[in-house]
């Protein structure tokens, strides 16, 4: 499958941004993949499941047999289409819009899930903001406190609401980023709650190891999502991924197959790991 774009230097004003006018549209699956059943019978809570990594994820969860919670800020159009996408497969998708960063909303948002499907087995912690600022002096006090209550914050949030729903066999995956490994000089915050993660995934899969819950994470290199054009100046947006080994950015459906690995038994003896869907970049980590 040719994997190749052109991003066109195009950009959006809000973010996490819109993944319905993005031209050319990311590659949510691929044609040819076949579902195997390795998540059958499974209900799955994504955040940020309404458009990118999040939509790709929903969809290959749903190819392999799980229902699915999807949670999103405020993109309906974007929800409902991946909503679409899901229920195509033959399986169910929940709908939750609020904001992460208020733990009341994801004791609700979990809440609302166990009462639809009655229960939860993969919990994806995937919704991340980002504002580049090319001197740490611009971070603001704000803009570091959301950054962090989204990226990072929410991720604790899920998890102590989900838990109590969760049994051994469960899963956590949690989407960390390759900046956590080689850094980012604009995105020091980003970054920062990134490192943040991989030292959550690590710790918290000690933590739940007696209780035969795995928790691993996945470190995405430039990956052709909304958050791409809603983040960046078109010059960088032109330039997205052509600096990785691949010359070019990945497709959300480049990296949703990690999630699938991870969340199924095929990954049954790992927990507290990172996969890396880099484009070829060499971490070390």
């Amino acid at each position: 499958m040719n994997y190749q774009i052109d991003t066109q230097g195009q950009t959006q004003d809000v973010q996490p941004g819109i993944e319905a006018i993005m031209d050319p549209a990311p590659i949510v699956i691929r044609e040819n993949y076949r579902g195997s059943g390795k998540l059958q019978g499974k209900t799955a809570l994504i955040t940020g499941g309404d458009s990118g990594i999040g939509r790709a994820v929903a969809v290959h969860f749903a190819r392999e047999g799980a229902d699915v919670a999807i949670v999103f800020l405020e993109e309906s159009q974007d929800a409902r289409e991946t909503k679409a996408m899901v229920e195509a497969e033959g399986k169910a998708c929940l709908l939750i819009p609020g904001d992460i960063r208020d733990e009341s909303f994801c004791k609700e948002a979990v809440s609302k899930t166990v009462e639809q499907f009655g229960k939860i087995n993969v919990l994806v912690n995937n919704a991340a903001e980002q504002h580049p600022k090319e001197d740490i002096r611009e971070i603001s006090a704000s803009q570091l406190a959301d950054t962090f209550a989204t990226n990072i914050f929410s991720f604790f949030f899920f998890t102590q609401a989900a838990l109590p729903h969760m049994a051994e066999g469960d899963t956590i995956v949690n989407t960390t980023s390759v900046t956590a490994y080689h850094g980012s000089p604009s995105l020091l915050d980003y970054s920062s709650t990134k490192g943040a993660i991989v030292a959550y995934t690590r710790s918290l899969s000690g933590s739940l190891a007696e209780k035969g819950i795995r928790v691993n994470a996945v470190a995405p290199g430039p990956i052709w999502t909304p958050l791409i054009p809603s983040t960046f100046d078109s010059e960088r947006v032109e330039k997205f991924g052509k600096d990785t080994p691949f010359k070019r950015p990945g497709q959300p459906s480049e990296v949703a197959t990690c999630y699938v690995f991870l969340a199924s038994e095929d990954s049954s003896y790992m927990s507290g790991q990172v996969l890396h869907p880099n484009g070829g970049q060499v971490v070390n980590g």
